[in-house]
């Protein structure tokens, strides 16, 4: 998904999860060389560990999910368990969205990105399925089997499943959020449906950590195959940490960094033209309900961290770590220095806008934080891919 002050030679650059840290580590004269100290933390440490940790708080939303569904039929309260379930998916969903600076790769040839992030909902259909009770029970008996394959990327994923955990109130034919817990009286439909969109939500994002490391625990196979769900097998970090060998999509080192700067590149895009830049201007309809996490209210959360997907991607998600940043450093340690400087002041410009969700229109917050994330964009898309490509 789709561009400052100066700061000191080797300093440490931390920001949430993320450090960059520019001593202990040479680069040799080789290009090749070079590159590939970055490419295995990369995949390890930010692309695995991301999706592992998101698929983790999947399952203990889908264990949430069951024992509401559990609770609704048993007419017990579920107060408590509503404001946990609703933690367990504000965590998953910012797993997610610090991974959309690697949405290449399987979260798009498997057509994951659209499956659990498309928006707005469907609220038409979705009152006709919740009043059809043939089309109910069906759910009620496959889960996630029927939520993945028999509905529309409208029906499902992350943002039907807040609609259905966070209150909303109606302004004419609007849902509008409040971003509190979804009181607990959901009907028996609305738990049944709420379960098959987080096991198929669950099952999407273990299917994520699958296809990049090759592996997944015991619990998460189990997932897999309750929902009779066949795991790829891209096991596309190794492609990644073994370019230029043979079975690698990569025919180099240089290719896998020129990958992961494109990505970066990309969300930085959509965030700037998108997600921020269609509710600034709001001079439609749709444009006005282009809200990423409406109901939540938890929009600006999702743009912070795409922003530090992109800080993860070229800095390094752990301290230590060898980096995009690492080689970009050696060669011009000034445009280094700035681009992990302009990546902090978007993620601070875009954490200062107030109530986004309401206020977006025209809102100088709002523009300041465009401005910001394109500043990273034109200078990844400008000055680093360039730089690489030497």
């Amino acid at each position: 998904m789709k561009k400052i002050l100066k700061l000191v030679l080797c300093a440490a650059c931390t920001m949430g999860m993320v450090a960059c840290e520019k001593g202990g580590t040479d680069v040799t004269s080789d290009k090749e060389a070079a590159l590939q100290q970055a490419v295995t933390p990369y995949v390890n440490n930010t692309v695995i560990a991301t999706y592992s940790n998101m698929a983790n708080a999947g399952m203990t939303l889908l264990a949430q999910a069951e024992q509401i569904l559990d609770k609704v039929e048993k007419g017990e309260d579920y107060t408590q368990l509503i404001k946990d379930a609703d933690a367990s998916w504000r965590l998953m969903r910012k797993y997610w969205e610090q991974s959309e600076a690697f949405l290449y790769g399987p979260a798009s040839s498997h057509n994951i990105d659209p499956h659990i992030d498309s928006w707005p909902l469907d609220f038409n259909a979705m009152n006709a399925l919740l009043n059809d009770a043939a089309r109910m029970a069906q759910i009620e008996e496959e889960g996630g089997a029927y939520v993945g394959d028999k509905l529309g990327y409208a029906l499902k994923g992350f943002h039907a499943a807040e609609y259905l955990l966070f209150e909303s109130v109606m302004q004419g034919d609007r849902a509008v959020g409040t971003g509190r817990p979804h009181a607990a009286n959901l009907t028996h439909a609305e738990a049944v449906y709420l379960l098959g969109i987080v096991e198929d939500l669950t099952q999407q994002a273990i299917l994520l950590e699958y296809a990049w490391s090759g592996e997944v625990s015991q619990e998460k196979k189990a997932v897999l195959e309750a929902g009779e769900v066949e795991p790829y097998e891209d096991n596309y970090g190794k492609q990644m940490i073994n370019a230029g060998k043979a079975g690698s999509i990569y025919l180099t080192y240089q290719e896998v960094a020129e990958e992961i700067v494109a990505g970066a590149v990309d969300i930085a895009g959509e965030v700037a033209d998108l997600k921020l830049g269609n509710p600034y201007i709001s001079s439609t309809a749709e444009e006005r309900d282009y809200i990423e996490s409406p109901y939540s209210c938890t929009s600006t959360e999702d743009f912070a961290d795409n922003m530090r997907s992109i800080q993860h991607a070229y800095c390094g998600a752990l301290a230590g770590d060898y980096s995009v940043s690492n080689y970009v450093y050696r060669q011009d340690a000034e445009l280094d220095a700035e681009v992990r400087k302009a990546i902090e002041e978007a993620i601070a410009a875009i954490e200062a806008i107030e109530d986004f969700e309401n206020t977006a229109q025209n809102n100088p917050q709002v523009k300041n934080a465009i401005e910001k994330v394109q500043a990273v964009e034109a200078l990844l898309d400008d000055e680093v891919l360039p730089l690489l490509s030497k």
